[in-house]
């Protein structure tokens, strides 16, 4: 499982609420708040959180066309760093959809659960070491194509491989086969300086910093295998957000007690209190990470059909800023926590099928079909054969 679904696994907000807190997760939308945001702190801060969102969904969009090249030639290597199998992109099937809204609302609940019987403390506790780790990890891969560019030629780049295995002779088998380079090590050392800060002040930069990391890398790494799987996804996630957030104060209750970089904040109070702020709007990063894997798989449509256009890419991109838009105008006009996939799904998928439906190419997106790595592998076994067979 790679970092990007385990965040996801673990974020209670795979389809977050947006919502404004203060630091320590009291929410401040009511009228007995001890802080009232001015309209330029405000402005400040949801305009903040709508360019950090857009970040990782657009490059992210790109790294996956790249990794999705790679993927479907059989390559070890690109752009991005991944020479791993734990840094293969993992394919999503309609099945895995269909389960994700049920998988997602039991982790939710039991998470709510926990927090209601165990001290908040000590969970929050082992959620900030877990999440230390996978933050280190994301940082580092996201900031490694970054750091290539950087150094120069000559800088001495030592390869290193790290290989455990077990059993001997024919039985031997590759448990963990993980190669890097100097390059790599730099970029781990400066994402385990941001994780130590982190994990010792908590401070919302820190948060921000492995939040964009976990969510670029998100929509670089997962990958939804047709249209139809990310309707299923989206429609899902679509009714469990609704009803998580309007139904019951589970969904609330958990992301204002789950202390881990699984969210965007930026502080209301900037302005005033510069970078000790302490009152926080907020965008969970499945607002983020579900959309963005459907438009990236949008972009990779529009590579395949081979035209120099990204028609369904930026009429998607374009449908996030505007379900986003809602979501914050809607929240900040009835001073209520907002279920943000309640706006985002409808434009997202909306948007890119009336665009399909007007270039009568419909049926071609649909039948849009990406393969797994195993099954591109098989591909290519499969080619090598039949050319030796010849």
């Amino acid at each position: 499982m790679s970092e990007a679904e385990q965040v996801l696994a673990s974020a209670p907000e795979a389809a977050a609420v947006l919502n404004a807190t203060d630091s320590n997760g009291t929410e401040v939308l009511n009228a007995t708040a001890k802080f009232v945001a001015t309209p330029e702190g405000t402005a400040l801060a949801y305009g903040s959180l709508v360019f950090m969102a857009l970040l990782p969904i657009f490059f992210g969009a790109l790294r996956s066309v790249s990794c999705s090249k790679s993927k479907e030639l059989g390559e070890n290597d690109y752009d991005s760093g991944f020479r791993n199998a734990a840094d293969m992109p993992e394919t999503i099937t309609s099945r895995d959809a269909a389960r994700f809204p049920i998988i997602a609302s039991c982790t939710l609940f039991g998470l709510y659960l926990f927090f209601k019987v165990f001290s908040q403390e000590y969970i929050n506790l082992l959620l900030s070491v877990y999440f230390f780790v996978l933050g280190v990890l994301a940082l580092s891969h996201t900031m490694s194509p970054l750091m290539s560019r950087i150094f120069p030629d000559s800088f001495p780049n030592k390869q290193f491989q790290l290989l455990f295995t077990q059993g001997s002779g024919e039985s031997k088998e590759e448990i963990v086969n993980y190669e890097f380079d100097t390059k790599n090590l730099v970029c781990l050392l400066i994402s385990s300086v941001v994780g130590v800060w982190y994990l010792l002040k908590k401070h919302w930069i820190a948060n921000n910093l492995f939040g964009l990391a976990f969510a670029l890398n998100g929509v670089e790494l997962l990958h939804l295998n047709n249209v139809s799987t990310g309707c299923i996804l989206l429609g899902g996630l679509f009714v469990y957000d609704v009803f998580w957030v309007f139904g019951t104060n589970v969904m609330v209750t958990v992301a204002k007690s789950f202390e881990a970089p699984i969210k965007l904040v930026f502080p209301q109070d900037l302005l005033e209190r510069g970078l000790e702020a302490s009152n926080f709007a907020m965008l969970g990063l499945g607002d983020i990470v579900i959309p963005g894997i459907f438009i990236a798989l949008l972009l990779r449509f529009d590579v395949s059909l081979k035209k120099n256009s990204r028609t369904y890419f930026y009429s998607s991109f374009l449908a996030y800023i505007f379900g986003l838009g809602l979501t914050i105008f809607v929240m900040h006009t009835f001073k209520h926590a907002q279920p943000a996939l309640l706006y985002l799904v409808p434009a997202c998928v909306g948007f890119p099928v009336i665009v399909a439906l007007l270039k009568g190419e419909l049926t071609e997106m649909f039948r849009y079909e990406e393969s797994s790595p195993e099954e591109a592998g098989a591909k290519e076994d499969s080619s090598e054969s039949e050319k030796k067979d010849q």
